[in-house]
C-alpha cells in the first residue's frame, strides 16, 4: 500500500460524519458532520448528496487508499473488520432488524462510499467485534436450545470505544493491554460497561441489542422480560412497545428529559423524578462496576469515557461514591478539574485502583482497524495517540 490517508464514513439515520487520517503519524487532517439530511431546505437531500457534499470539502482525495465504515451490529457472521463489496452487503442487511436505528444507515454509507469512491477498499468495522472474546458463560443467555439455535445470544456494543480507551489506558499505566485489567464506563447517550481481562472483553453490559443493561438516554436498560409480556398481554401493540422501549424510556422516561445536564438541572430545582433518574443511573453503573470487579478479581484501572463519562464530574463521583471497599478512592479537586480535554489521572494516591478520564476516539480506532487489515504485520492501537479530535457515536 503506498498511500496512507484512511477515510472514516459513521453514516447515521439524519447525520454523517467523517474524517480523514494521515496514518503515517496518526495526524487527523480532516473531518466534519453533516446533519438534518432529508429534512427539507435545512439540509442535504438525501445521504448520497450529504456523502458527496463531504468528500468536495476534502482537498486530496485521491490520496485516500482506504473507506473505514462504522456499523453497529455484526452479528455472528462479521468477528472482525471486513473488505465489503456487494455479496457482504447484502449479508450485513440480515442484522438491520437487530439494530433498527443504526444499521440500516450504517449500510447505506456503505453503499453510497462504494459508488462515489469506486477504487478504494472499503472496510466494515463492527462495534460488535471487540465482544467476541466472550466467554460462553457471559455469551449466552439462559434460554431454551431452539433459541440459541437461531442466534440469539449477547453481542455487546461501543466495542470501537472499549478497545481504544482501553489500549490508551494500558499506555497510561506503562503496560502493554495484555497486563491490564479494567473496567471501561462509556457513558453517553447511550451506555455500556465492559470488563477486558488482557485486552480482551470478558463481559459488557449491554445484549443482543443495544437495550440491555445500563440506564440510559431514552432506553431501560435491565428489565424484567415478564414485565414485556405482561405488556402484550395487556394488548400493547408490538411497534408502540419497541419504540417505547427505544425512544421514550430510560432517564426521558423517569423525568421528560434524556440530555444529562437537563436532568441535572432539573433535579436542582427540587424535582423528585429528575432526582431518582440521577439516583438510578449511577446506582445501576456502580453495581455494574462491582459485578465486573468479582469478574475480573484483580482491577488495574477504572475507565470513563464519552460524552458524559469524559465530562460530568458531578456523575463520576456519584457512581463512584462507596466504593472505597474495592480499594477506589477518587481525588475530588482532579475529578472537578477533569473536564474531558485530555486523558487524565483522577484517583488519590491511596487508591489501589487507577481512575482514568480518557476522551473516546472511535474514529481512530476504526482507522487503525483498517491499516491492520491491510498491513497485517501492523499493530494499530499500540502507539500512542496523536490525534486530538475525537467524537463518539451512541448505539
Amino acid at each position: 500500500m503506498t498511500g496512507t490517508h484512511i477515510l472514516v464514513i459513521n453514516s447515521g439515520s439524519s447525520s454523517l460524519r467523517f474524517s480523514v487520517y494521515d496514518m503515517r503519524g496518526e495526524r487527523q487532517i480532516a473531518d466534519g458532520k453533516i446533519e438534518q439530511i432529508g429534512e427539507g431546505a435545512a439540509g442535504p437531500a438525501d445521504h448520497r448528496a450529504a456523502l458527496a457534499q463531504a468528500l468536495a470539502g476534502i482537498a486530496d482525495r485521491d490520496a485516500i487508499v482506504a473507506v473505514g465504515h462504522r456499523v453497529v451490529h455484526g452479528g455472528e457472521r462479521f468477528l472482525a473488520p471486513t473488505r465489503m463489496d456487494a455479496a457482504a452487503l447484502a449479508e450485513l442487511a440480515r442484522f438491520d432488524a437487530l439494530a433498527p436505528l443504526h444499521n440500516p444507515a450504517n449500510r447505506l454509507g456503505i453503499a453510497l462510499g462504494m459508488e462515489l469512491l469506486p477504487g478504494r477498499t472499503h472496510v466494515a468495522v463492527f462495534d460488535t467485534a471487540f465482544h467476541h472474546s466472550l466467554p460462553p458463560a457471559a455469551m449466552h443467555y439462559a434460554v431454551p436450545a431452539q433459541w440459541r439455535a437461531r442466534g440469539v445470544r449477547r453481542h455487546g456494543f461501543h466495542g470501537t470505544s472499549h478497545r481504544y480507551v482501553s489500549r490508551e489506558a494500558a499506555r497510561m499505566l506503562g503496560k502493554t493491554p495484555a497486563e491490564t485489567n479494567l473496567i471501561s464506563l462509556h457513558l453517553g447517550n447511550g451506555s455500556s460497561v465492559t470488563a477486558v481481562r488482557g485486552g480482551l472483553s470478558v463481559d459488557t453490559s449491554m445484549g443482543m441489542t443495544p437495550l440491555e443493561g445500563l440506564v440510559m438516554g431514552t432506553r431501560p436498560g435491565d428489565i424484567d422480560a415478564g414485565v414485556l409480556l405482561h405488556l402484550l398481554r395487556e394488548g400493547i401493540d408490538p411497534r408502540e412497545l419497541d419504540d417505547a422501549l427505544h425512544h421514550h424510556s430510560g432517564l426521558r422516561g423517569l423525568c421528560g428529559e434524556n440530555d444529562m445536564r437537563a436532568v441535572r438541572a432539573l433535579a436542582a430545582t427540587g424535582n423528585a423524578d429528575a432526582t431518582l433518574a440521577l439516583e438510578m443511573y449511577c446506582y445501576r453503573a456502580r453495581k455494574y462496576l462491582g459485578a465486573y470487579g468479582a469478574v475480573l478479581g484483580r482491577v488495574d484501572a477504572l475507565v470513563f469515557t464519552a460524552g458524559i463519562g469524559e465530562h460530568d464530574a458531578d456523575i463520576r463521583a456519584r457512581v463512584l461514591a462507596g466504593l472505597e471497599w474495592f480499594g477506589v478512592r477518587l481525588d475530588a479537586e482532579r475529578n472537578h478539574a477533569c473536564r474531558g480535554q485530555r486523558a487524565m489521572a483522577i484517583h488519590a494516591p491511596s487508591s489501589r485502583v487507577a481512575i482514568l478520564v480518557i476522551p473516546t476516539n472511535e474514529e481512530l480506532e476504526i482507522a487503525r482497524e483498517v491499516i491492520g487489515l491491510l498491513e497485517p504485520r501492523a499493530t494499530p492501537g499500540h502507539a500512542p495517540a496523536r490525534a486530538t479530535h475525537r467524537r463518539r457515536s451512541d448505539p
